[in-house]
């Protein structure tokens, strides 16, 4: 049994079509409604094997699960070296959100000084879900005991008419509110994001249950007018 069919053998219709109104950048063909613990569990098995290793040559897929499995195994390589090239091969084949958002190799827990210049590399692409991954990679590593100030300068330098990309920002100003709030408040006061990506941060952090109400009404008096401010990039 091929890689391919044993995906299609863990169909689960509901979960399709479920699927397909969640992932409007993927075409409902390429998805077959494969659950994740099923295709991480999948990876755990087939990680370090042949069929593995030739799986991840094979790009690009044909569906939505050969994709996240595909970034399952990723997870799987315990090399820094080789998990970066991995994802440079990998990462302009990404074409929604979910395999974006859920693709999180453990390996750059113990290697966060060597991910800085992968990720500076990342946010230049022309690539929306590569910058949306490095982005994510800031968010993920970079937000606590390995926050400096130079990290959301980075994040708030992305400009971009997508998306997704802009939501992401959003995502991770809201989040670095919630744990670097003197370090990022000031930005939102200086105005140094977009105005539409501004407004959504302010949105993001005030359903955050973890912003203090106190801070909350500090942001309230940062929010703008959308009407005197900029277009939703979704539009464009």
């Amino acid at each position: 049994m091929t890689i391919q069919s044993e995906l299609v053998a863990m169909q689960d219709c509901a979960y399709q079509a479920f699927l397909r109104r969640l992932l409007p950048t993927v075409a409902p063909e390429k998805v077959i409604g494969v659950r994740t613990p099923l295709l991480r569990a999948m990876a755990r098995r087939l990680s370090g094997t042949d069929a593995a290793r030739l799986f991840l040559t094979q790009l690009p897929h044909a569906y939505f699960e050969e994709n996240n499995l595909h970034a399952f195994l990723i997870e799987h390589i315990g090399d820094f070296d080789q998990t970066i090239q991995a994802l440079d091969a990998f990462l302009p084949y990404v074409d929604n959100w979910a395999t974006c958002d859920q693709l999180r190799p453990a390996v750059f827990q113990k290697h966060r000084a060597r991910l800085l210049a992968p990720v500076d590399r990342w946010l230049a692409s022309a690539h929306p879900y590569t910058v949306r991954f490095g982005i994510g990679m800031l968010m993920r590593f970079f937000l606590d005991d390995a926050f400096l100030p130079v990290y959301p300068q980075k994040v708030a330098a992305v400009q971009s008419g997508e998306y997704y990309v802009n939501m992401m920002i959003a995502w991770y100003f809201a989040t670095a509110l919630a744990k670097q709030w003197d370090a990022v408040l000031p930005m939102l006061q200086g105005c140094a994001l977009t105005p539409w990506v501004h407004s959504k941060t302010i949105q993001k952090a005030l359903e955050s249950d973890r912003i203090a109400p106190e801070k909350k009404a500090q942001l309230r008096l940062l929010r703008l007018d959308l009407a005197r401010g900029g277009a939703d990039p979704q539009a464009q």
